[in-house]
């Protein structure tokens, strides 16, 4: 099964941002750490080891055990969980979303770069011990983020539970109406030893358990609890309870706003076009109860929760937090110091959008004195059967020019196979030398005519430019079977005009060929090279 690379520069989809990051632009340098190589990671162990407080780990080991005591857990996750305990036991964190059934198929790349990159560290270091850890974004509140996932085609969508636990935290729900999901979803499988494997796996997640946190915990045990995969859910009161300081410093001090603020105007300087991920409050903080996470504000000197009548002076609220620390959730700016609070981490591993907003937050947790970790874009991959590989052969399709948005991929490919040349720059060049001519005689003679030079010239240039896209038009009809098949071969791999790995969901694959996908994965993505993963199946 051949595996190859494209950078991921070349692909189109990936922000300037991020690849300047992975090709460690020097003007960036000031927004993170340490680059994540595997030499660069003794710094950090180092740097981690001295600062993480063997209290944690304590805690730590003691709520994951309590969080894995209704599921069967592996003797591999058993052990990193044990492992914990000791100080030279370190975590490679990624996290993601409560998504139906996983959601789109990069939660799967997400979690295997992790085990892998462990895997790896393992090897390299071997007196210490890592740990690949998936944080659960168990207090999110975005329920129309996740509550469907597509397959096939199709969109599978979970109305949600009618209850007035929707505007609460995601992980509470209850996770009734999914019978119907699941009715639906088996209809579409058919039938199978791997269709009965996913209709077994999605009843044991989500018919079989009561929130949507202890579903999501199962399918990802089921999915990689072999490999040792720990599954984290941080809204636990014991947890909170170490973050207890910085939920104050983020209420009082307001440190957050101020350093992110700055970082972000830091950023704009060294390039205007970077786009800005996530711009900070005042108060970076929710408040849970049953039913509700709702924005923390200040008013008139003291706090309350926008839209309800919750509200405290500043004494009041400081014995809150000491009561009921659980109650106070970070949002997406403080989420990534309570992660690097209570685990003893050294490296995230996110996607775009997320590394693009880690890296705002720097001076946040410099301020606060906690490391900040590495961090390291995922893997990510397209998946190509032989059946498409041969089609893409057939058409002389290359990967650089399967990733071109479907304008510029058609338009390319028409003018390849054309048997006349459809590219009028010689024309234009020939046109623009003629013009410069022009030019000097005007100069000589009467320099009012130059803009009339001018605009005869933008004429022409038009004139050429309309005359080459109507050619390129004709030909498109005349070879409409040849661009009928590379449109089709391009939309069965990029849906929706999007990556497959944001679209599609894994039961697309793991259909065809069950768990022998999970293993291929595991054995074909190598995290530390940064190139865009296309492999066939």
């Amino acid at each position: 099964m051949p595996t190859n690379y494209i950078s991921f520069q070349k692909t189109g989809y990936f922000s300037k941002l991020i690849c300047n990051y992975i090709s460690q632009e020097e003007t960036l340098r000031p927004f993170y750490n340490r680059y994540p190589t595997l030499d660069n990671f003794k710094g950090q162990i180092e740097e981690k080891k001295s600062s993480f407080p063997c209290k944690n780990r304590e805690i730590l080991a003691s709520v994951l055990k309590k969080q894995y005591k209704n599921i069967q857990v592996t003797t591999a996750t058993l052990e990193h969980i044990e492992a914990l305990k000791k100080n030279n036991a370190f975590t490679v964190v990624t996290g993601h979303q409560l998504n139906l059934f996983s959601g789109p198929l990069y939660f799967l790349y997400k979690i295997v770069s992790t085990i892998n990159l462990t895997k790896k560290l393992n090897q390299t270091y071997p007196g210490s011990h890592f740990v690949p850890v998936y944080w659960m974004a168990t207090e999110d509140h975005d329920f129309e983020e996740i509550n469907y996932f597509n397959f096939n085609g199709k969109k599978f969508q979970w109305q949600g539970p009618k209850t007035s636990e929707e505007g609460g935290a995601v992980g509470e729900l209850p996770t009734k109406g999914l019978e119907q999901v699941l009715e639906l979803f088996s209809l579409e499988l058919g039938m199978g030893k791997n269709a009965e494997q996913l209709k077994k796996m999605f009843q044991q997640a989500y018919i079989g358990h009561d929130n949507l946190t202890d579903a999501t915990r199962f399918l990802a045990n089921e999915l990689f609890g072999d490999q040792g995969l720990v599954i984290i859910d941080g809204a636990e009161k014991k947890l909170k309870e170490l973050f207890v300081p910085y939920i104050k410093n983020e209420l009082f001090k307001q440190d957050s706003h101020q350093e992110v603020s700055k970082t972000i105007n830091e950023l704009n300087k060294v390039d205007p076009s970077y786009k800005i991920q996530v711009n900070p409050r005042d108060i970076n903080l929710f408040y849970l109860a049953k039913g509700l996470r709702g924005r923390i504000v200040e008013v008139d000197g003291g706090y309350a929760v926008h839209e309800t009548d919750i509200s405290w002076n500043k004494d009041e609220l400081e014995a809150h937090i000491e009561a009921h620390p659980e109650r106070f959730s970070p949002n997406v700016v403080t989420r990534p110091l309570y992660q690097e609070v209570i685990l003893p981490n050294l490296c995230y591993i996110g996607g775009g959008g997320e590394l693009a907003y880690w890296l705002e937050l720097k001076s946040f947790f410099k301020q606060e004195k906690v490391p900040f970790p590495m961090l390291l874009l995922r893997n990510s991959v397209l998946i190509i059967t032989k059946k498409q590989a041969d089609k893409l052969e057939k058409l002389n399709i290359s990967l650089e020019q399967l990733f071109l948005k479907k304008h510029s991929f058609i338009n390319r490919k028409v003018r390849e196979i054309s048997n006349i040349d459809i590219n009028f720059d010689p024309q234009k060049e020939h046109l623009v030398a003629q013009f410069q001519e022009m030019y000097r005689l005007a100069e000589l003679t009467d320099k009012s005519f130059l803009g009339a030079v001018k605009a005869q010239e933008v004429k022409q240039l038009k004139g050429l430019e309309h005359l080459e896209k109507r050619l390129l038009k004709a030909q498109k009809r005349k070879l409409s079977d040849q661009v009928s098949r590379m449109t089709d071969i391009q939309n069965e791999l990029f849906p929706n005009e999007s990556l497959q790995e944001r679209t599609d969901n894994f039961a697309n694959l793991y259909q065809a060929y069950g768990h022998v996908f999970i293993n291929l994965l595991l054995s074909e993505l190598y995290p530390l090279r940064q190139d865009f993963v296309v492999i066939t199946v």
